[in-house]
């Protein structure tokens, strides 16, 4: 369902196969299992910093959850999924180090929840539409995947066209309204444009848990409705000291 690989100091973890990545409980434990991994690896390395990019084969990056395994027991496997998705999502949050998602193809409904929680999202110019379909197919959003949204494309106007109209949106204009970061025209150069990127964010060697701190407190809303516990000041305060104990002096 998905593979790790390391390139330099960026591991690239790709949905693997030509179907459109439904996002189901089985595809988004494959995708933790590579982020715990990803975690264990960096925790254990030497090398200092590290990023994540994520990406995947075929012309979609994700069409959103996988509705068809839902329908299937409509009591109890959406709830599943949803419960799942989270979890992805708060591993995403809490990854102490970059993230970046290189949408290589259309991402709709779910899969744009998947992309949005990596600190920078790269798309693929030439193919594919950043489409939030669920008014169209008449499908609520649970108020912890509505933050997400709130956080991570800030212009209100913006939000309206993507959520109340449906509206596709090209990568061009994503970039152009700040739903995503680059726009590059190729699937394998959008994929080459982020790992580019996580080589030279990793370059700066800083602190993992201190960056992944800092972004949950800077997506404080998403993190609480994903149910990651935000740290106490006493905890706050001990891994500050912790991280100037390893800085050298040049640096304070």
């Amino acid at each position: 369902m998905c593979t790790l690989e390391k390139r330099g100091r960026v591991y690239l973890l790709t949905l693997t196969g030509t179907d459109e990545h439904r996002l189901n409980p089985m595809l988004l434990d494959a995708v933790r299992s590579a982020l715990a991994r990803v975690r264990s690896e960096a925790a254990a390395s030497s090398d200092g910093g590290a990023a994540l990019v994520t990406a995947a084969e075929g012309k979609f990056f994700s069409n959103g959850f996988d509705l068809a395994w839902a329908r299937a027991s409509p009591s109890l496997r959406p709830g599943l999924m949803t419960a799942a998705l989270h979890r992805t999502l708060a591993d995403l949050l809490s990854l102490p180090m970059p993230t970046i998602a290189a949408v290589t193809g259309h991402v709709s409904a779910a899969g744009c929840f998947l992309a949005l929680s990596h600190d920078y999202v790269v798309m693929r110019a030439d193919r594919g539409f950043f489409y939030m379909s669920e008014v169209d197919i008449g499908l609520p959003i649970v108020d912890s995947l509505m933050s997400v949204m709130r956080a991570k494309i800030p212009d209100p106007r913006t939000r309206r066209d993507v959520l109340l109209r449906g509206k596709k949106v090209t990568a061009a204009e994503a970039e152009a309204r700040g739903i995503v970061d680059r726009a590059v025209v190729g699937a394998r150069e959008a994929v080459e444009a982020a790992i580019a990127m996580g080589e030279e964010l990793a370059a700066r060697n800083w602190d993992g848990e201190v960056y992944a701190s800092i972004r949950k407190g800077l997506f404080k809303e998403v993190c609480k409705g994903l149910g990651l516990e935000e740290a106490s000041g006493e905890e706050a305060a001990a891994a500050a000291a912790a991280a100037l104990t390893k800085q050298p002096s040049s640096k304070l």
